[in-house]
């Protein structure tokens, strides 16, 4: 693993969250930076970790979803969890695509009153 340390204010910045987001992940316990004092330092592993958390609010998963996939990829996990993991991405991407679904629905309806309203002019 590389010797890689951010400070607080360069993993906000490298990840695009705010201070606060990152303090909550924090007492949540989903990353743990090294303290020095008052300093908070992230280690590579706590980078790559921000990226699966990260990675995960995109797909749409809750935190303790996320700490799930965490705790798997962390153990490597067995059968039974990886099982577990392929429920919660199936779940997802069922729901993903119904709101895909739904999206295509609400645009094709926003074209045909605009069309209709360009007709008009």
């Amino acid at each position: 693993m590389s010797d890689t340390r951010l400070s607080f204010k360069e993993m906000c910045a490298k990840f695009d969250v705010t201070p606060r987001t990152l303090r909550y992940y924090e007492y949540i316990e989903l990353i743990e930076p090294e303290k020095e004092g008052r300093a908070r330092w992230y280690t590579s592993r706590e980078i790559a970790r921000m990226t699966l958390i990260l990675r995960g609010r995109r797909f749409g998963f809750s935190l303790e979803e996320i700490r799930q996939w965490l705790m798997i990829y962390r153990q490597k996990g067995d059968k039974s969890q990886l099982q577990a993991w392929l429920a919660l991405a199936d779940r997802q991407l069922a729901e993903l695509d119904r709101q895909r679904c739904e999206l295509d629905v609400t645009i094709a309806d926003l074209r045909a009153l605009r069309d209709t309203a360009a007709k008009e002019i």
